[in-house]
C-alpha cells in the first residue's frame, strides 16, 4: 500500500465533523506559515470532498449552519491567531461545534441534530428556526455555568484543545456567548444602518453615534459586534476611528482613549493586521498587483491613525501601529530586494503614500488647521464653563 491510499485510508477512519475540522485546521496553520509536509495533498482531498461547489468555507452539517447563523455577519476568513476584536473566525466554528456535541451538551446536542433533520427534511423552516433558537438558548446557559469560575474554564479549555490549536477558538467561544445572548438586537440594529456610507462625515457619525448609544445602553457586552457591523458599511476600515475623534475632547491620544468607543482604535489596528496577513500571502503566490493595493490601503490607514490622533506615537496604540508597520516594511524588503538595485519595484514607488503627493500634504496642513480651531474653541468653551 503506497502512502497516498494510506493516507486515502486514514481520512476515511475519521467522521466527517472531523474531516471538516482537520481541513480548517491545516489551513489555520498555513495561513500562519506554518508549513506542515504532506499538507498540500491532504488539504486537497478534504476540498474535493466539502468544497464541490467552490465556496471558500467547509461545508458545515446543516444543524451547525442554523446554530451558528447569528454569527454570520460576524466570521472573517483567515487565520485566527491574531486580535480580532469583534470578529469571530469562521475556521474556529467546525471545532467550537465538536466540542459542543461531544463534550459540552453531547445528549442535547443529537436530539438537537435530529430535530432539525426532521424539520428540514419536512420543509419546516419555522420550526427550523425554533429549533434552533431554544438549542442556542440551552448552550447559553450551560456556557455561563461552564465560564463561571477560572477553574471550570480552565477545564472547558482544555477540552476545546483537543479539537484545535488555535489560541485565540476559546476567545471565540467568548464571542458567541456574547452574540448569542443579545438575541435579535444585532439584527435589528444592523437592519437600521444605511445599505452603504460612502461618505463618513459629522452628519453620518452623529447619527450612528445616537443608534450605538442606545444599542450600548442595552446590550454593552455586545458593542465590538455591533460596531463591526457598522464598519462592514465603510468604504474604508480606518474612518471607523471618527465615532472615538469625533467624541473626544481633543485630538490627542489620551482624550480619544477616555471615549467611550476608544476600542475602534484597536478594532481599525486588527483591520490593518489582516492586511498585512494578505499581503504575505499575495507576496508568497507573487500576486504583486493584489500587493500593490493592499500596501496602499496599509499606508492610507497609518497615515489617517497618525494625521487624526495627536500623539499616537507615544500610546499603546502608536506602539502596536509600530510593530505592524516595521513587519510590513520588512515584507516589502524582503520582496524589493529581489531585483537588481537598477530596476525599479512597484511595491517601492512612492505613489503607494498618496499622502506624501503635494494634494496629500495640503489635505494634512488643512485638517491640522481645521483641528487646532476646534481644539482651540473647545478649551476655550472649557474654561468658560469652569469661571
Amino acid at each position: 500500500m503506497n502512502e497516498i491510499d494510506r493516507l486515502s485510508e486514514f481520512l476515511q477512519r475519521l467522521t466527517p465533523l472531523s474531516r471538516s475540522c482537520l481541513l480548517s485546521e491545516l489551513e489555520r496553520l498555513e495561513l500562519c506559515g506554518i508549513d506542515m509536509p504532506g499538507s498540500a495533498e491532504i488539504q486537497a482531498r478534504l476540498r474535493a470532498e466539502f468544497r464541490k461547489d467552490g465556496s471558500n468555507q467547509a461545508r458545515a452539517t446543516n444543524p451547525s449552519r442554523y446554530f451558528f447563523a447569528p454569527l454570520e455577519l460576524l466570521l472573517i476568513d483567515g487565520a485566527p491567531e491574531h486580535a480580532n476584536l469583534g470578529r469571530i473566525s469562521r475556521n474556529t466554528l467546525t471545532p467550537i461545534w465538536e466540542w459542543i456535541c461531544r463534550d459540552l451538551l453531547p445528549t442535547m446536542a443529537r436530539d438537537y441534530i435530529k430535530a432539525i433533520n426532521d424539520q428540514v427534511a419536512a420543509n419546516n423552516p419555522k420550526e427550523v428556526l425554533k429549533t434552533a433558537s431554544i438549542f442556542q438558548t440551552k448552550v447559553i446557559k450551560v456556557l455561563e455555568n461552564t465560564l463561571a469560575s477560572a477553574e471550570s474554564a480552565e477545564f472547558a479549555r482544555g477540552k476545546l484543545a483537543q479539537y484545535t490549536a488555535s489560541r485565540t477558538a476559546f476567545d471565540d467561544v467568548r464571542k458567541m456567548q456574547h452574540v448569542l445572548r443579545a438575541g435579535d438586537a444585532l439584527p435589528k440594529f444592523n437592519e437600521k444602518l444605511p445599505e452603504k456610507i460612502a461618505k463618513f462625515d459629522d452628519g453620518q457619525v452623529a447619527q450612528i453615534t445616537a443608534q450605538l448609544d442606545a444599542f450600548k445602553k442595552a446590550h454593552p457586552e455586545a458593542l465590538p459586534y455591533a460596531l463591526t457591523l457598522v464598519a462592514r458599511r465603510l468604504k474604508t476600515s480606518w474612518q471607523l476611528v471618527r465615532l472615538a475623534t469625533k467624541a473626544a475632547a481633543s485630538k490627542s491620544a489620551a482624550d480619544v482613549a477616555a471615549t467611550p468607543y476608544a476600542c475602534v482604535v484597536p478594532m481599525v489596528l486588527d483591520r490593518l493586521d489582516d492586511k498585512r496577513l494578505a499581503l504575505r500571502v499575495a507576496l508568497r503566490h507573487n500576486r504583486v498587483l493584489v500587493a500593490r493595493d493592499l500596501l496602499a490601503e496599509i499606508y492610507d490607514t497609518e497615515y489617517a491613525l497618525k494625521v487624526r490622533i495627536d500623539g499616537i506615537e507615544a500610546s499603546e496604540w502608536g506602539v502596536r501601529l509600530q510593530q505592524l508597520m516595521d513587519a510590513i516594511a520588512a515584507l516589502v524588503s524582503a520582496e524589493v530586494s529581489r531585483f537588481p538595485s537598477n530596476v525599479g519595484h512597484i511595491l517601492g514607488s512612492r505613489r503607494l503614500r498618496s499622502h506624501d503627493t503635494l494634494g496629500g500634504k495640503l489635505s494634512y496642513l488643512a485638517w491640522k488647521g481645521r483641528d487646532a480651531v476646534q481644539d482651540g474653541a473647545a478649551a476655550f468653551r472649557k474654561l468658560i464653563g469652569q469661571t
